[in-house]
């Protein structure tokens, strides 16, 4: 696929993911920087993402938003990169698992915990993650079996997960256990990471 890609994000947004993404992948891309309030909230950009938010990605005459949708989009669109296992192969259902438990119970717990949301205990059954207890120590299984996610492939969802982690131990809204910070040392020494990481806190700093 030779459509031009095009990531629209701001340096202190989930665009950080997207970007780490598009760097894995090795695919050349254009960026389009977006400001809260004004530039994500103009017609031209609500075109594309209705809820004025990044990231967004436009790859050709495809529209992707949401960060985790965005890294399973791109591993599958460029799958000579190697970040997602093939459809017949039994990682396949881990792969999804733990990309999407990422988007879901994770991110979920964590915002409630920052905002000092706490789900009664009979109300439990009612959200996705239980509580934020039950969430981690989910998380700390999955990231304890191996190198990776998928042991020793890395693959797209140890983009999303890895970044949610490495963000949750630098904000203090994950609880540093000994496998979470080794799971994410090794991450933050992809070569990829420290691209991405590099371009966007230049981007950062020249807007501060």
């Amino acid at each position: 696929m030779s459509e031009t890609v095009t990531l629209y994000t701001n340096p202190m947004s989930r665009g950080r993911i997207a970007r780490w993404m598009l760097e894995e992948t090795g695919v050349p891309y254009d960026v389009r920087l977006l400001d809260y309030g004004t530039t994500m909230k103009a017609p031209d950009y609500l075109a594309i993402n209705p809820m004025g938010k990044v990231p967004a990605l436009v790859h050709g005459t495809t529209v992707v938003t949401e960060a985790a949708a965005i890294c399973a989009y791109l591993a599958d669109a460029f799958p000579a990169a190697g970040l997602a296992p093939p459809s017949t192969d039994s990682r396949r259902g881990p792969y999804y698992r733990w990309l999407f438990f990422a988007a879901g119970p994770i991110e979920a717990a964590v915002t409630d915990r920052a905002l000092g949301i706490q789900v009664p205990a009979d109300k439990r059954v009612m959200v996705g993650y239980g509580d934020y207890d039950a969430m981690l120590n989910a998380l700390e299984g999955a990231v304890s079996g191996g190198d990776y996610i998928l042991g020793d492939m890395f693959s797209a969802a140890d983009v999303y997960l890895g970044a949610q982690i490495g963000w949750g131990l630098q904000f203090g809204t994950i609880e540093r256990r000994p496998a979470f910070e080794t799971y994410w040392a090794r991450l933050e020494q992809r070569p990829a990471w420290r691209r991405a990481n590099a371009l966007d806190d230049a981007l950062a700093a020249g807007r501060a």
